[in-house]
């Protein structure tokens, strides 16, 4: 590892900790040159597969995408931003461990309604009113019974 102050390619580890809930290694190096101190992180490369829109387009996976559609669904609502981490690292393990290396944007949706449905009961019929287009109240109210009859 190079010294990010001297650039020197003599460093040395002096500690090494699970970090990230042991997602990554933290280490701590002291430089052979300078003597100055730093951190690394060690965290495994996964390629997650390409999202393939309802249009035919493919693009990479987003976090931040899909953080952001659960923030907006999530808006004004009582839900601690652990769950909404935990519900997107969640679904960043189903696509690793899908095996895919294309998966349909309308599988990933179906997962986000999934865990919104068990996370804030209002942000899943939010999400739900945009993801399955509701083109009237009708659609709503079918949704929002659809919803009563699974609780029930």
């Amino acid at each position: 590892m190079r010294c990010p102050f001297c650039s020197n390619e003599e460093t040395r580890v002096q500690d090494s900790r699970l970090a990230e809930g042991g997602a990554a290694v933290r280490r701590r190096r002291a430089c052979q040159a300078c003597g100055a101190r730093f951190t690394t992180f060690e965290r495994v490369e996964m390629r997650l597969p390409q999202v393939v829109k309802g249009d035919g387009r493919r693009e990479p996976f987003s976090e931040d995408k899909l953080r952001a559609g659960l923030m907006r669904a999530l808006e004004k609502r009582p839900v601690a931003s652990e769950a909404v981490e935990g519900v997107v690292q969640d679904i960043k393990q189903r696509l690793m461990q899908s095996g895919e290396k294309e998966l349909p944007s309308r599988r990933i949706g179906e997962w986000v309604m999934e865990a919104l449905r068990d996370l804030d009961e209002v942000a899943y019929v939010r999400f739900a009113s945009v993801y399955r287009r509701f083109e009237d109240v009708n659609a709503f109210r079918a949704e929002l019974d659809r919803l009563n009859r699974e609780e029930g």
